[in-house]
């Protein structure tokens, strides 16, 4: 009985946790574009374009313009992915914009192996292992991060909503069911 425990734990930090991953970043994408309206004298709740965060176009003699989310600026975001400038790129994308290049790419199935790896290691008592899975993570995302303060939040947001997610679930089933 306890490996079907243990099965459907691994189940449900793995799979379910997406929703609620993504659950946390609506709520975060909430609460950043109220504080911009707020900033900016909108109402978020009549603002459509309020569903996107992403970073602004610098201009000259605007240090804090790529600090500051544009929340109408869907520029940046390709499907949901956020995206960057492809730089001095020739070829424009088929749809006739300029080229991007699509940055946190594989998101979705690294959360999946995160939760995962995550759950695994605490049901099986070596959380140590967890700090391994930020390591490489984080070193594997190091280059987009540092260029993109957007992609680094969602990463931060995306990775804490994941393991605490994957941990819970561990713990309860750890806890409760194998007790």
């Amino acid at each position: 009985m306890n490996a079907v425990w243990i099965a459907a734990a691994l189940l449900t930090a793995g799979f379910v946790g997406w929703p609620v991953t993504a659950l946390v970043f609506r709520l975060a994408r909430t609460i950043d574009d109220k504080a911009d309206a707020a900033a900016a004298g909108r109402d978020a709740a009549d603002d459509p374009s309020a569903d996107v965060t992403v970073d602004g176009p610098a201009t000259a003699g605007s240090p804090t313009a790529t600090d500051s989310p544009a929340a109408g600026d869907r520029a940046n975001t390709v499907n949901g992915d956020i995206t960057v400038d492809a730089g001095n790129a020739a070829a424009p994308e088929p749809g006739g914009g300029a080229a991007a290049t699509r940055i946190l790419r594989g998101g979705a199935i690294i959360g999946v192996l995160e939760r995962l790896a995550v759950c695994l290691a605490i049901l099986a008592g070596q959380p140590v292992a967890i700090a391994y899975v930020v390591a490489i993570k984080g070193l594997g995302r190091f280059a987009e991060l540092k260029e993109t303060p957007v992609a680094a939040e969602r990463f931060i947001i995306g990775t804490l909503a994941s393991m605490l997610w994957a941990a819970g679930v561990a713990a309860f089933t750890k806890v409760v069911l194998l007790g």
